[in-house]
This record gives structure tokens, C-alpha cells and sequence, in this order.
């Protein structure tokens, strides 16, 4: 028997999704940022733009040095891409020979647009492929009042209350600053996706997945939809503060203003030992969450006076050791600046790309960028020599346009 020293070294870990194939038709954001974590996760995306291609790779400055944005890098890495034509019979004969070796077809086309080509999950799709995972993203489904209609981040939180509570009484309702829609709803398929194959893994056969962003705008309403239902009362703007907890805001010290989140009696006691505000626990006033809610333009001046002479890195560092939840508010360079930023490998800067990190760990199969973002069409060659097309079926769709041959002009 060889000593232990002698065994072969273990194999690097797989990435969990490792063998799974992934038809990317999706653009813009939500769509492409659930494929790039699939691929995070090893599975083997391909995107497939329009003669167009993704909006994304437009929308800038900045752009790298072949133009695209640095938006589109930022939620397609991992992935080949091929230009295809889906609007003629011919290109939609290439994605059915694509779809021979998938398990999950991605995309967020305007509902009906699949069916329009001969593609509908039911009709089509599921009975070729049965065990095919479809999922599709779009603004409100294909049925109801709102069904088939255009969806967009912004529109969304307007429509469903996010932007009512976001923002205070000088600003008005407020855009939240991020597409946060978008990047929930990314998240919920990839979700659902799991689900699936989960699902599949058990019965042998795939399923339709459906994303809205309506139902997932809805669904971040959290507790303001719940206090809504319980009380009838309208939830109002409060700035950065929050409707159920106190003190749980944003406060000025010396040099910038830092977050301060207190959510139990302990907590705030400690809080107040530490800003000489001793006093304060045992106020009528002051003495539960209830009372301080009901009492909070008070305690906000009692907190800002207390805190305004002092520096802002000593105040979050002495609470945090004191176990009293306290941050500073970061510029997005600060944020990343930050030592543990790098620690968790939250920042990816490789070979001209700078992206952020996968937030997500597996001890047995940790993500890995393989791929960075493609450029436009760059493996349309290799993907479809995979899918059994030889080299003259290759040059005959380029010649027809049905392969696109060069990226879209950049502005």
C-alpha cells in the first residue's frame, strides 16, 4: 500500500453547475445577470444576441477598448456568444439545434413573441424537448390586465409602491438608485431555475419557469406592504429611516454620516452608555422600540447632538465591538476600498476586466470566472461546430445574414 504522501493530489473542485447547458436568449439586465451567476457556477452559458446585439453593450461611456459598456461586462462574463438572427425561419432552425443539448433555455422577449416563431413552451418546445427548462422574464406575464405589456426597472418602482417609500418628504418618492427590480428578479430565476433542475432531478422532466418583475417588485415590500395590510394606514416617506424599529437611521458625525441600527432594548442601552446618553433607557419616552417609535424626532436630536463632534471610523468601530450594528455611509470607491471587500474576494480585476465578485459560496464547489464577457459573436464558430454543423452550413448562414458576421456599430 503507497504511503499517503505518494496518492495523487485531489482534483480541483467542479463548479456545481459543471455540465449543465444554459441558451442564453436574454438581454439587457435581469436575464444576463441570472445566466453570468449560472456560469459563476460552472454551467456552460451561451448567449445568443440579435443582428443588434444586447442594448447593454451601448450603453455607455464607459466602454472598454473594443466599445462595449461597462455595463454589459458587468453581467455577462462567463459566457460564449453568438449572433443569430431569430426573426427568419433559418435562425430559429439554428437555436432548435442548440436547444438539442441544453437543459435551460433563458429569455425575456416581450410575451408572445415566442409563440409568434413557432417557439411556445407548451406547444412547441416541451414536446421536443421534454426535458428542456424554459424560462422566461417579462415586465407582467401574458395574461391579465397588464399581460404582454413592456416592463422596465424604473416604471416597476413606480408602479408598485417601492418608490412611495424610498426618499423623504423634501425629495418626494425617489427612485431607488440601483435597478434593484432587475437584480431581484435576476436572482428569482436563477431560483426558480434551481427549482427546476431539482424537480427534474427527481421526475426525468423539465417545466416552464415564469419571472415577472411586477410580482417581484411586489414582493420586496417588506414590512411596508405587511403594516399596510394590518393597519390600513398609507406607509409614508421617512428618509433613510425606518417604519417599525428606532433608532435606525442615518446620522451626521464629525466627518460623514454613518448608519446606526439598533433593533432591542440591549442594543440601545449599550448605544447609550457609549454616547453619554445614559439617561435615555430609562425616559418613558425612550424605554421600548413602541415608545421610542412614537417619540423618534426626539431621539434623533438627542443622537445627533451626541454624536456630531465625534469621528465617524471611531464611532462605527467602537459600536461594532460593543455589538451595536453601525456602518459608515460609503461612497461606492469607499465601499470597495474597504479591506474586507478584498478579503471576500468581492472585486474581480483581470486581464483589462474589473467586475464584482460572486456572492455566493459552496465549500465543495466555490464559483470561478473562466470566462470574461465575450465580444460580439466571438464563439458563433465553435458553438454551432459543437452542435454538429459543418463548415460550408457555417459560411452559408453568414452569407445569408442569418449568422451575423461583425458586432453592431458602437456610438
Amino acid at each position: 500500500m503507497s504511503d499517503s504522501s505518494e496518492q495523487a493530489a485531489p482534483a480541483p473542485a467542479r463548479g456545481a453547475l459543471e455540465g449543465l447547458r444554459v441558451i442564453d436568449l436574454s438581454r439587457v439586465l435581469a436575464g444576463p445577470l441570472c445566466s453570468q451567476m449560472l456560469a459563476d457556477q460552472g454551467a456552460d452559458v451561451i448567449k445568443v444576441e440579435p443582428p443588434g446585439g444586447d442594448e447593454t453593450r451601448t450603453l455607455g461611456p464607459p466602454v472598454n477598448e473594443d466599445g462595449d459598456a461597462a455595463y454589459f461586462m458587468a453581467v455577462n462574463r462567463g459566457k460564449r456568444a453568438i449572433g443569430l438572427d431569430l426573426s427568419r425561419p433559418a435562425g430559429r432552425d439554428v437555436l432548435l439545434t442548440l436547444l438539442e443539448q441544453a437543459d435551460i433555455l433563458i429569455e425575456n422577449f416581450i410575451p408572445g413573441t415566442m409563440a409568434k416563431w413557432g417557439l411556445d413552451y407548451q406547444a412547441d418546445l416541451q414536446p421536443r424537448f421534454p426535458q428542456l427548462i424554459h424560462c422566461s422574464i417579462s415586465g407582467f406575464g401574458d395574461d391579465g390586465p397588464l399581460g404582454g405589456l413592456p416592463g422596465y426597472d424604473a416604471i416597476l418602482q413606480a408602479m408598485c409602491g417601492l418608490m412611495s417609500v424610498n426618499g423623504d418628504p423634501a425629495s418626494g418618492p425617489t427612485r431607488i438608485g440601483i435597478p434593484i427590480v432587475d437584480h431581484l428578479t435576476g436572482y428569482t430565476a436563477q431560483s426558480g431555475i434551481l427549482l427546476a433542475l431539482y424537480h427534474r432531478a427527481r421526475t426525468g422532466r423539465g417545466q416552464h419557469v415564469e419571472v415577472t418583475l411586477f410580482d417581484t417588485a411586489l414582493s420586496l415590500l417588506v414590512p411596508h406592504a405587511a403594516n399596510w395590510m394590518h393597519t390600513q394606514r398609507e406607509p409614508g416617506l421617512l428618509g433613510s429611516a425606518h417604519p417599525n424599529i428606532a433608532p435606525y437611521d442615518r446620522y451626521a458625525c464629525r466627518d460623514g454620516d454613518i448608519f446606526l441600527g439598533v433593533v432591542n432594548d440591549r442594543q440601545f442601552r449599550r448605544f447609550c452608555d457609549y454616547a453619554g446618553l445614559a439617561a435615555l433607557p430609562d425616559d418613558t419616552r425612550f424605554s421600548s422600540n413602541r415608545a421610542r417609535l412614537e417619540h423618534r424626532a426626539a431621539l434623533r436630536a438627542a443622537i445627533e447632538e451626541a454624536l456630531a463632534s465625534r469621528p465617524r471610523a471611531a464611532v462605527c468601530d467602537d459600536l461594532m465591538r460593543l455589538g451595536v450594528p453601525a456602518g459608515p455611509v460609503n461612497s461606492v470607491p469607499e465601499a470597495f476600498a474597504q479591506a474586507h471587500t478584498a478579503h471576500r474576494g468581492m472585486q474581480i480585476d483581470r486581464d483589462g476586466y474589473h467586475g464584482i465578485g460572486p456572492a455566493v459560496r459552496l465549500s465543495q464547489a466555490p464559483p470561478r470566472v473562466d470566462r470574461l464577457p465575450p465580444a460580439y459573436a466571438q464563439h458563433t464558430d465553435e458553438v454551432l461546430r459543437e452542435a454538429g454543423l459543418g463548415e460550408s452550413q457555417i459560411a452559408a448562414l453568414k452569407d445569408q445574414g442569418i449568422l451575423p458576421r461583425w458586432p453592431p456599430p458602437k456610438p
